[in-house]
């Protein structure tokens, strides 16, 4: 049903953007009030010496913490941890399954509404079929940092060096002038890893 019902809202969002727009990319918001304050927020650069960092790596490491937090010290946490585990069960010892899946949903969305917002500030426009595709690389980088795909176990840490892995190698190979080409392969490999570290961990989880 999540499945469907995304590939549904991808393509009407394509269909609907490009019947009333006649494209499928924004007009430039560059002109628009409060552009440079926004900008300032969601896609400026801080000097670190000679190095100029994006603000969204900082966002990035204030939002692993506050997750880390969320799992492992607060009432919440524990409810995505038994709701993720085995809903009834969790529903069984009063565990507001629903809520916490809803709450789930609605931080995804949030979330994906800040990447939209530093893109579309970086960019002055954005594409209506920005990030078609991606979810697979989170689903990856979650994997490959602990998370089980049958839910119930994993942390917020693994995730980020998860993804800090898959960028890092994403730039390399521009940078080092590589046959692009690689880069799928890399993902491949990466998809191949994923299983096998996920396998390994429920096994570990079991055992425990």
């Amino acid at each position: 049903i999540t499945l469907g019902s995304f590939l549904i809202l991808q393509g009407a969002n394509l269909a609907i953007t490009k019947i009333f727009t006649g494209n499928v990319a924004t007009d430039s918001i560059s002109d628009m009030d409060g552009f440079d304050q926004a900008k300032k927020i969601f896609a400026s650069e801080i000097s670190i010496g000679d190095v100029d960092v994006k603000i969204t790596v900082f966002y990035w490491l204030v939002f692993a913490a506050a997750a880390t937090w969320l799992l492992l010290r607060t009432k919440f946490g524990n409810w995505i941890f038994a709701t993720g585990g085995n809903k009834e069960s969790a529903r069984a010892v009063g565990v507001p399954v629903t809520f916490t899946k809803i709450a789930l949903f609605m931080g995804v969305g949030a979330g994906a509404w800040f990447v939209g917002m530093h893109i579309l500030f970086s960019f002055n426009t954005v594409q209506s079929g920005e990030g078609v595709g991606n979810e697979f690389l989170y689903i990856i980088a979650a994997v490959i940092g602990g998370c089980l795909l049958t839910g119930g176990y994993g942390s917020a840490i693994g995730p980020v060096i998860g993804a800090f892995i898959f960028g890092m190698v994403s730039q390399g190979i521009v940078y080092a002038n590589w046959n692009p080409d690689w880069f799928k392969a890399f993902l491949g490999v990466m998809l191949l890893l994923a299983a096998l570290v996920n396998l390994w961990v429920r096994r570990q989880a079991t055992r425990r």
